[in-house]
């Protein structure tokens, strides 16, 4: 014992003199060091704010982009159901199968639901109606536990809905004095795990406990059957406590591009076709605005100088299955004879084919142009008569692909701040043009109007009302015209949903317009949060913050950022990819030499003309090309990381990269003329898709080669062709995900770190 002490003591001795030898660091020098990491982290955190901000860019352009070509189609849908009869000049046109579907009698008898059998090894819930807590509380149950609602319920809650619905008026009015708060949803897109989130904090809907959901409750997540059924199944339940108002998604010919018709007819195989139709008459009957104690106003999108809730609330509403479906008005209205014709003549040889060269001049521009620009420049015009569909306000518009430059109605003021009137139409008459007074719209068309400004609109900093030419529809609204409307309806705030927001809500126009979004993760798993408001009786709105997630909170905020721009950027590349020979061709028009690079600027001038997005191109260069040694970019580098899916000899590479541009176009019009869902489809019915698709775009296709491709591609040689496996081939592969899966990794990590 007493050794070790000794020990001890002199061990203890050596280290108080190494202690004192050790000099302690100066004030100064202490400053010095954390002044540096101070600077080092800012630096840091900027850098990464940076990357977050033109990740959440590139997700937004590209999402605006799609919706954009969606209004596309569904104009070329239009103007084909107007203008053409009998596309495949047997039976039923199939486009007015789909705009304009014939209703089933069957769906019209009350006990239609009644005639389906319900097997007794069904597990799922079974209601009964009137619906209970009980009933409520089982799907509530079943949905968690990964079950399906069977259709003879389905059909059965969407009945019941839909005559709840008939009663209740465009614009439904709620009053706080009958309960402490009413809770304020945004879009779902189809997040069950997002709805049972909010009801697990805030609480099940009750008379308590009153919600309004503000629209997109489908489309996008891959639950939005479940999603809509309990929304309709509280509705029922608690038609004094649950408001559901309509959004832009609750619209069939949404539902084709985005998700939602595909869902039921996978879930619901033999009565997919009868619950479709159900709910297009549901969304069709939803109110479209929802008032709280006269001072508070709820719409989807927003509003726009022409809206008008006095005439909003006598409108019709049931009549606009889809906003996406223009009221028919045909040019003879105009009485300006031959010009029509002459107009038709034009919108043949209007240069909608794919040129194999391309200028810079504003008089020539590329196909995917003229769609970003909807025919007609944003600045001259606003409407499109072609589809016999404009508006004939300047602060509302939906494209029309096919108008002619010459067929516009020219706006009194050029200025974008400045709301203006439409009040002439210049249209083509002989060799010049002629100024034909633009009469005023019918009925349908004004409340068509209505409808289409509330469900499309957004807020901007700007002052005036301008076409909302980053969708493609409704319109840009400016603070004055808030405050304009606010004044005139007695109202003091403008509650909205249909952006994505980083933290779930946003606050614009001086605090008098809120976007409240519900949807979390939802471009990529952590890209946002979720958001629900509280009203009480004072109005002072109140927000709450979630995030759905079961990785999330183990990532940094590093990680997460990362990953989000990785899925970003895939996004991104896989754009640049489909538009491979038009961006080839503006390079080349720079690169004179051949030497195969051109300066950032031309390079960013570039992608911008043709791709349209708003990106912030030179900060994306060091992730999409690399550059030479003189500094100059090599364009042939953007197109190096990506491939074709599954290469078929068969197909030139002019009609591979169209389809792999327009894959999801293609999709929808194959998913038309697929009755039954199969994924197969005839020989004659994918010529009937190509004639479609070609009409649509303005592509000339041989018939003989679309025939050629058609037998190569039918494998087994039975006569049908499997259209998932064929479109499957025209997807963009990312070279990396498929040589070395976590290649991709270790260089994203080597390249933020």
């Amino acid at each position: 014992m007493g050794c070790g002490t000794s020990v001890a003591t002199e061990t203890q001795g050596k280290r108080v003199e190494r202690d004192e030898t050790v000099q302690m660091p100066s004030p100064a020098l202490t400053m010095k060091a954390a002044v540096l990491i101070q600077r080092w982290y800012r630096r840091y955190m900027a850098r990464l704010e940076m990357r977050r901000r033109y990740t959440w860019n590139i997700f937004q352009s590209i999402e605006y982009a799609g919706e954009q070509d969606q209004l596309q189609l569904s104009s070329f849908f239009s103007f084909m159901l107007d203008s053409v009869t009998q596309l495949n000049g047997n039976g039923p046109d199939l486009i007015s199968q789909l705009l304009d579907p014939v209703v089933d009698p069957w769906l019209d008898r009350e006990i239609c639901y009644n005639l389906i059998p319900v097997p007794e090894s069904y597990s799922g819930p079974r209601l009964s109606f009137p619906l209970s807590v009980s009933d409520t509380n089982a799907l509530l149950t079943a949905f968690k536990e990964q079950q399906t609602l069977h259709a003879r319920y389905l059909l059965q809650l969407l009945y019941e809905t839909k005559k709840l619905l008939k009663q209740m008026p465009n614009i439904t009015h709620l009053s706080t004095s009958y309960t402490k708060e009413i809770t304020i949803c945004g879009d779902l897109h189809g997040r069950l795990d997002d709805l049972l989130l909010i009801f697990y904090k805030n609480g099940l809907p009750s008379a308590e406990t009153p919600y309004v959901f503000n629209g997109d409750f489908v489309d996008r997540g891959k639950k939005s059957v479940e999603v809509v059924v309990l929304l309709f199944a509280y509705l029922l339940l608690y038609p004094d406590n649950m408001h559901l108002n309509r959004g832009n998604h609750e619209d069939y010919i949404m539902n084709l591009r985005y998700g939602f018709t595909k869902e039921v007819m996978q879930k619901y195989k033999t009565h997919g076709r009868e619950i479709l139709q159900l709910f297009q008459d549901v969304f069709s009957l939803l109110p479209v605005a929802t008032v709280i104690d006269g001072k508070v106003l709820i719409v989807h999108g927003g509003i726009s100088d022409q809206t008008d809730l006095d005439f909003l609330s006598s409108i019709e509403r049931h009549k606009v299955k889809s906003a996406l479906r223009f009221p028919r008005r045909s040019l003879e209205q105009l009485d300006i004879g031959q010009s029509y014709r002459l107009t038709k003549r034009l919108r043949s040889t209007d240069g909608s084919r794919p040129s194999s060269s391309r200028s810079h001049s504003k008089n020539q521009i590329t196909p995917k142009q003229r769609k970003r620009r909807c025919g007609l420049s944003r600045q001259d015009s606003v409407t499109s008569t072609s589809s016999s569909s404009s508006s004939s306000s300047s602060s509302s518009s939906l494209c029309s692909p096919r108008t002619p430059s010459c067929l516009s109605p020219r706006p009194c003021s050029s200025s974008p701040n400045v709301p203006y009137s439409i009040n002439v139409l210049q249209v083509p008459f002989l060799d010049s043009l002629t100024s034909v007074p633009l009469p005023s719209p019918p009925q349908n068309e004004q409340e068509w109007k209505q409808i289409v400004d509330v469900l499309w609109s957004d807020p901007k900093t700007q002052e005036g009302c301008s076409p909302n030419t980053f969708r493609g529809g409704g319109c840009y609204f400016g603070p004055d015209v808030t405050q304009r409307l606010l004044l005139q309806h007695g109202l003091q705030l403008l509650i909205r949903s249909h952006e994505c927001k980083q933290e779930g809500y946003e606050l614009c126009h001086g605090g008098q317009v809120i976007t409240i979004f519900s949807a979390s993760n939802y471009y990529e798993e952590g890209s946002n949060r979720g958001a629900y408001i509280k009203l009480g009786r004072e109005l002072v709105p109140r927000f709450y913050q979630y995030q759905v997630s079961r990785t999330t909170r183990k990532l940094t905020l590093t990680q997460r950022v990362r990953a989000a721009e990785g899925s970003a950027l895939r996004s991104l590349k896989e754009k640049v990819f489909a538009h491979r020979s038009e961006l080839m061709t503006g390079f080349q028009e720079y690169d004179r030499n051949y030497t195969g690079t051109v300066s950032v600027s031309e390079w960013a001038l570039v992608l911008e003309s043709v791709l349209r997005l708003d990106l912030p191109w030179r900060t994306l260069r060091p992730h999409l090309a690399r550059l030479a040694a003189d500094a100059s970019v090599e364009y042939m580098s953007c197109f190096e990381d990506m491939g074709p899916g599954i290469p078929l000899p068969q197909v030139t590479p002019n009609l591979a990269e169209t389809l792999f541009r327009y894959r999801t176009d293609i999709e929808i019009i194959f998913n038309i003329i697929d009755k039954d869902h199969s994924g197969l489809i005839s020989i004659e019915e994918f010529r009937h898709t190509w004639r479609l698709f070609s009409a649509h775009l303005g592509v000339a296709i041989d018939d003989s080669a679309i025939d050629d491709l058609a037998r190569s591609i039918d494998f087994n040689k039975d006569g049908s062709i499997d259209f998932n496996e064929f479109l499957d081939a025209f997807r963009v592969v990312h070279k990396l995900d498929s040589k070395d899966p976590h290649l991709s990794e270790k260089i994203g990590r080597k390249k933020y770190s």
